[in-house]
């Protein structure tokens, strides 16, 4: 009987947490300064007056994978991702700003080459899937800019001040709270696809990759906490990481860092059904873009993405 008091006490406080987060980073300031870290279909934008296509929702995808498999490649080799992944239709672009991290921590240096691997094949497999339709890789800032994404959005959850810059690639605390930004927002864009996707053959494919990138958000969060322990100034980065990107994306609260909720960890983020949340393309983008209005570029994303899908959702 304790136990399910205690049970119903934990799920109560992550209800308050939550309820805490919703007046955090309101107004347009603190969001253009978050510009300081799917695939439902977004009812503020055009695109919900017509239900997307699968190659819609792919190719939007794939524009995910184009940001997270360049930070990684960066992180790892000190390159991009090869050029053979990146031709297309659309505004083709280049990632830049990024670089190889000095891992000094023998274990993330493998989960970071791991992930880094995983990403690449979702390019490959996503691309291959699309055929001809393919969109082009895009423009993508991971830079370490001081008015760079990375740097606007540490700016914004109050990580830096000023003119400062906020470098993912200078320690392996830093690398994780980089990949802390996309990893999360992953999950919940590919989960929010799948009322959307008509071919089962594509919905499998989308669930597997849902998996591996649940597994590395998993990787990532561990690893964060882990690391908390002994400097707690990492799980609070996670809870303001976490607090500007649910500022972000609408009144609804999609989003968790890292920080106990009473006497458990919170490696996993879910709802009080023990469920993990979606978002709606145009939520993703708000994210993606570092805004919490409509438009079509910003952020990692300076030219925006390609493919129809490309609005971000006015919140």
């Amino acid at each position: 009987m304790t136990d399910d008091i205690l049970a119903i006490e934990a799920l109560e406080r992550r209800a308050t947490r939550r309820e805490e987060r919703r007046d955090f980073f309101r107004t347009l300031g603190a969001m253009a300064a978050f510009g300081s870290a799917g695939f439902a279909a977004s009812s503020q934008s055009a695109m919900a007056q017509s239900a997307p296509s699968d190659g819609d929702i792919l190719n939007f995808a794939l524009n995910l994978e184009y940001l997270e498999a360049n930070f990684y490649s960066y992180a790892v080799f000190g390159t991009p991702i090869d050029t053979k992944y990146t031709s297309g239709s659309g505004n083709a672009g280049t990632a830049t700003g990024g670089r190889k991290v000095n891992f000094t921590d023998p274990v993330v240096a493998q989960y970071a080459k791991e992930i880094a691997q995983d990403e690449i094949a979702h390019v490959d497999f996503l691309r291959k899937n699309l055929g001809t339709a393919v969109v082009a890789q895009p423009a993508i800032d991971v830079g370490t800019d001081p008015n760079g994404a990375f740097s606007s959005a540490a700016r914004a959850a109050g990580l830096i001040s000023g003119g400062g810059s906020f470098d993912p690639y200078s320690s392996d605390e830093n690398f994780l709270l980089g990949a802390f930004i996309f990893e999360d927002v992953g999950v919940t864009a590919y989960k929010g696809a799948a009322p959307l996707i008509t071919s089962k053959t594509y919905l499998e494919a989308a669930a597997g990759i849902l998996a591996v990138e649940a597994y590395h958000a998993g990787l990532v969060r561990t690893s964060l906490y882990r690391k908390g322990i002994a400097t707690p100034a990492l799980i609070d980065a996670t809870e303001a990481i976490s607090k500007a990107r649910d500022s972000l994306d609408g009144s609804s609260d999609l989003d968790q860092g890292i920080a106990n909720i009473g006497d458990a960890s919170n490696i996993v983020p879910l709802d009080s059904n023990g469920l993990a949340y979606s978002r709606t393309t145009g939520q993703v983008l708000n994210i993606a873009y570092l805004t919490n209005m409509a438009t079509a570029r910003g952020g990692f994303f300076p030219n925006g993405v390609n493919g129809s899908i490309n609005m971000s959702a006015a919140n």
